[in-house]
């Protein structure tokens, strides 16, 4: 209806209660890069950490003012919003975060996410992208497939040293299945004479 409130999820609270849940989320948010809640807090979370960045943006005292409402913690929050998120977002025009469906975490089997910020060192996009890349030239696949080069474009687009951060964190993840699978065969070796030395005692 044109001209109506914007809809939003109440979370099963008091409009004060749900201010203060959405704060505490984004305040964690923006300190750890990655949270895990329900599917619903996330989707209004990221509502809120989405203005948030864009006053980081704007970088102006009412911004600052604005940001500081909303911080349970912001003295050691605002140098990283109007700092370093900053210059990481300086191209971007929104889609500053991200979230991703997981399996329930709780015993009620309530919807669960992973609400976090793109480009950053917890992105798990650019951590699964990275991943999938390392599976196909181990397996001496070199073309990629088009889902996998479409996440390429996306989790570089905006990255500083997009291409080159990606190619070190997949060396990263071919070394550390390399680690894997020669301690799985040095543990099966292991397990091989053990079961030699059993029947040569019987």
């Amino acid at each position: 209806m044109a001209g109506g409130a914007a809809k939003y999820r109440h979370l099963s609270r008091s409009s004060s209660h749900r201010q203060a849940l959405l704060r505490n989320l984004v305040t964690s948010l923006i300190k750890h890069e990655s949270i895990t809640t329900t599917w619903p807090k996330a989707k209004e979370a990221q509502r809120l950490a989405e203005k948030l960045i864009t006053l980081g943006k704007r970088n102006t005292e009412h911004a600052r003012r604005r940001a500081q409402s909303i911080f349970y913690t912001p003295h050691d929050l605002l140098p990283k919003l109007f700092g370093p998120l900053r210059e990481r977002y300086a191209e971007r025009q929104g889609g500053y975060t991200r979230v991703l469906r997981v399996e329930p975490k709780k015993d009620d089997q309530a919807p669960s996410a992973i609400l976090e910020l793109v480009d950053g060192p917890k992105d798990m996009r650019f951590a699964i992208t990275a991943k999938a890349i390392a599976r196909q030239r181990e397996q001496g696949i070199q073309t990629l497939n088009e889902l996998t080069a479409l996440n390429v474009r996306k989790v570089t687009r905006y990255r500083k040293d997009g291409v080159e951060t990606l190619e070190k964190e997949i060396e990263k993840m071919t070394l550390e299945a390399g680690k894997k699978k020669n301690k799985k065969n040095q543990d099966e070796e292991e397990g091989g004479e053990d079961k030699g030395e059993g029947r040569r005692a019987k």
